[in-house]
């Protein structure tokens, strides 16, 4: 059988200071930001930092109800997701659900830079966050 995952889309931090965050990986690894978004309906800044074929996307909550700010004020900064790339979202997260494992989203929504997203609750990957990515062009 084929992997479903067709590479890593991004590895996710949530961090209380965008721009401090962004400012540091610009000092340390020489870094720049490739895209910078507000996404109002997660509640989040992202400022996506290109590695390879991939990003780092630096996270943080833009109001006090976003998932990510809950998970700032219980878990503190640090590593939030994975995100994979997958080449049909809505496939991708059929097939999770008919493993039965348990989803975040019952169908895929749209993402930042246009793309298609569902997420995989941790509950069901080992303590992990897992967000599937199908870039649409």
């Amino acid at each position: 059988m084929d992997s479903r995952l067709t590479e890593i889309d991004h590895v996710a931090i949530a961090v209380r200071d965008l721009d401090a965050a962004v400012a540091w990986y610009e000092q340390v690894f020489g870094a720049t930001v490739e895209h910078r978004e507000f996404v109002e309906s997660d509640g989040v800044e992202e400022a996506l930092v290109r590695v390879a074929d991939s990003y780092i996307q630096l996270l943080t909550p833009t109001r006090d109800d976003s998932p990510v700010a809950k998970y700032l004020a219980t878990k503190g900064e640090g590593l939030h997701h994975v995100a994979y790339r997958v080449a049909n979202c809505a496939a991708a997260l059929d097939e999770v659900k008919a493993s039965g494992a348990r989803v975040i989203d019952d169908t895929p929504r749209p993402g930042s830079r246009g793309t298609t997203v569902a997420f995989i609750h941790p509950k069901s990957s080992f303590g992990t966050l897992i967000e599937l990515v199908e870039v649409n062009k």
